[in-house]
């Protein structure tokens, strides 16, 4: 008996100690569970909203469709879909054979005498034309995209693509090629439309511009580098970008190379919502960065080059800048919206409407100018003989005035700027707050000037200099209030808050801008 109990007691002393462990797992497994089981629950709570009392399901009910934001994008059907109206177009340019040859061929030899110590190899001359004239030679200046937009055979493109072709070559994703007639090119807007003898061709369609997001998946298919039909993706990145051009440019993240030009920016509903035109970029490659055209501008410009093989655009006849912030809140504007006039062409619509330099335009037709540079696109987009509505802001009060629009000539040019004569001084008057001197002008200035008044900037130091302000120029106006001479100049001076900066409209040349000078730097 003692032998037997005594070979049974060490297993049941196993069977207990195995008990208490497992016991001791459960109750440290119940707070864990606990523990991440609420971490879970924060998680599903932070990205699907409120927790309700009744569990949500971990997965959705049968025959239920996966939230769309949730899955990544299939860009097959999209490309399929649209892919066979993208083109591959290529220019090229005639060219007398061995061009320049013999000052290169002595560059050359020269490179390679210094830096390999060799002669450079000899290339066989070419043969002489048995006619005595020197036959042109056809070579190829670049390579971009283009896309099909009608079924007879235009294809849309980008104007630096095809500028300067003699040739223009397109080819269509089933290899075949033809010779393209340029219709027409937009330097102002990068847009090109170009034709070939076709019929029952693919083609895409648009979108609208206006239910185009930020954040939103599109894709680019091009020729990058001359690889036809290459499909890259990517996101809006930011709408009506302003890159001193006549565009508010679409720009996304997707990568556009060289070769991608001209091709289309497509959405996931397989409409072209832009033109792919213009990257940002410090190596001449992709950086993540890519501008495309607005397909409704685009098309705008395309419809006229169509019907006129030119782009008409109306004009007013100013010279514009932009309202900074501070200018603004001297000014009492809520936000530095609108296009300040720096300056009004003789005799031009704007100055018989009666426009003045330092007017700051708010409205064009009822539409508000938030950003500057939106002006000349709205004026541009104009009927040429238009009577259209200009609101602006002129010391303090806003004023409309009727403008009829003329149309802008392709080889207009901007007035040039022109110092003031020198002339004699008049009057002078002293701001040491300002740190300016100032004179009166002369009645000779005032009409080659074509001004009603003002005064002559004859020194500065301190906040004048720090402004930027300089000899000669022209100061027409202190907080608002217009100065025909150094006397009421002067009397300006005394109303002024000695703590608070003062706002000056000068002109320099034929320029108008606003300075705010801050006395004794506040």
């Amino acid at each position: 008996m003692q032998g037997t109990s005594s070979t049974r007691f060490p297993k049941a002393r196993t069977w207990v100690a195995a008990g208490l462990a497992l016991v001791a797992g459960v109750l440290i497994a119940m707070p864990l569970a606990h523990h991440f089981g609420a971490r879970a629950q924060q998680q599903v709570a932070a990205t699907a909203g409120p927790v309700n009392a009744t569990p949500v399901p971990t997965a959705p009910p049968a025959g239920a469709a996966t939230p769309a934001a949730r899955a990544l994008p299939d860009f097959a059907d999209l490309v399929d879909q649209v892919g066979p109206a993208v083109v591959n177009i290529r220019t090229t340019a005639k060219t007398g054979p061995q061009a320049g040859s013999a000052e290169m061929d002595e560059q050359m030899q020269e490179f390679f005498r210094r830096f390999f110590g060799v002669p450079m190899p000899r290339q066989n001359p070419q043969r002489p034309n048995p006619r005595g004239n020197t036959p042109e030679e056809e070579v190829q200046r670049g390579v971009g995209s283009g896309f099909i937009v009608s079924a007879d055979g235009y294809v849309m493109t980008n104007a630096h693509v095809v500028d300067g072709a003699d040739q223009v070559y397109v080819r269509l994703t089933d290899k075949r090629e033809f010779k393209a007639r340029i219709i027409g090119a937009d330097k102002r807007t990068d847009v090109a439309l170009v034709k070939i003898e076709a019929s029952g061709l693919p083609l895409v369609r648009f979108g609208d511009i206006n239910r185009l997001r930020v954040g939103e998946w599109v894709i680019a298919i091009g020729s990058p580098f001359n690889l036809d039909n290459t499909v890259t993706a990517g996101i809006v990145s930011a709408k009506a970008r302003d890159t001193g051009d006549m565009v508010p440019f679409i720009q996304t993240d997707v990568a556009i190379n060289p070769g991608n030009s001209g091709g289309p920016l497509i959405n996931m509903r397989g409409e072209v919502v832009g033109i792919n035109s213009q990257i940002y970029s410090r190596s001449g490659g992709y950086m993540g960065i890519s501008f495309a055209i607005p397909a409704d501008e685009a098309q705008r410009v395309a419809d006229q080059l169509r019907a006129n093989g030119r782009v008409i655009r109306g004009r007013i006849g100013v010279q514009i800048g932009e309202v900074s912030k501070e200018v603004a809140d001297q000014l009492g504007l809520a936000q530095a919206n609108g296009a300040l006039v720096r300056s009004v062409e003789q005799g031009g619509p704007a100055e018989k409407a009666g426009v003045e330099a330092g007017d700051i335009v708010t409205k064009f037709d009822g539409r508000a100018i938030e950003r500057w540079n939106e002006l000349p696109r709205f004026v541009g987009n104009t009927k040429p003989g238009t009577k259209s509505t200009l609101q602006v802001l002129r010391q303090g009060k806003y004023r409309d005035l009727s403008v009829t629009v003329a149309e802008l000539e392709s080889d207009a040019k901007t007035a040039q700027e022109k110092e003031a004569p020198p002339a004699p001084r008049g009057a002078q008057a002293n701001s040491a707050l300002l740190g300016l001197s100032v004179t009166d002008l002369t009645d000779a200035q005032k009409r080659e000037l074509k001004l009603k008044g003002g005064v002559r900037v004859v020194g500065v130091e301190g906040p004048a200099e720090r402004a930027g302000l300089a000899e000669d120029d022209l100061v027409l106006s202190v907080n608002n209030t217009s100065v025909a001479d150094t006397k009421q100049f002067e009397a300006a001076l005394a109303k002024l808050d000695k703590s608070r900066p003062v706002t000056l409209l000068v002109r320099r040349g034929e320029w108008v801008q606003y300075v705010v000078v801050r006395p004794n730097g506040r």
